[in-house]
């Protein structure tokens, strides 16, 4: 997905209210340019924040825009996040280690299988699961995924393989980014569809 990090303000924010709460609030925001003439935030019910930009809108005015919709997005997020349906019961320690297992095995191999497409490297791969992203990938090239990605749709995996190991050549969301992207995977958006429908569904899937 075409997550941005959010302004400093906000993002201050936010990382005080994990301290304070002890919840942990997303990141960042999935930004989605179209052909609308006004910016819109929303906040979804899973806390998910998804700004929608007219196209060719500046970052500068899209951090404005954030910085001034502080208030509201602080307060509808604090919302998603009271409202939240319970957790699943967790899994047996035993369950759970396999699963990570598997994912770890199925990331290693598609890192190694597109790193060697893209000719980039990376350093260690971390299987975790985190619960506002589903993979990153560090400046020093160390890639993380979340296990429960091994749920969903094999061409969903391979984006978010390709999705972080594009960031070892652009360590941002620019059009560069994902023009590296789309010339590995040029049906990538199919997929940033499937994880903004179906994404909470991993959630719940064991």
């Amino acid at each position: 997905m075409a997550m941005q990090p959010f302004p400093r303000p906000l993002a201050d924010r936010l990382r005080q209210l994990e301290e304070d709460r002890g919840t942990e609030y997303p990141d960042g925001y999935e930004l989605i340019y179209s052909s609308r003439r006004t910016l819109a935030v929303q906040i979804t019910a899973a806390g998910q924040v998804r700004v929608r930009a007219p196209r060719r809108t500046s970052r500068a005015s899209i951090d404005r825009f954030l910085i001034e919709k502080e208030a509201w997005v602080l307060k509808y997020l604090t919302r998603a996040f009271e409202h939240a349906a319970p957790p699943p019961p967790p899994l047996p320690e035993s369950e759970r280690r396999r699963y990570m297992e598997l994912a770890r095995e199925i990331f290693t191999r598609k890192a190694a299988y597109y790193a060697s497409v893209m000719k980039v490297t990376y350093g260690r791969i971390s299987i975790r699961e985190q619960k506002t992203r589903w993979g990153s990938c560090s400046s020093k090239g160390n890639l993380n995924f979340n296990w429960r990605l091994i749920f969903a749709p094999e061409e969903v995996l391979d984006y978010i393989v390709v999705h972080e190991l594009a960031h070892r050549r652009e360590m941002n969301h620019s059009q560069a980014f994902y023009d590296i992207v789309e010339s590995v995977l040029p049906e990538y958006k199919k997929e940033q569809k499937w994880l903004r429908e179906h994404g909470e569904s991993l959630w719940t899937a064991v």
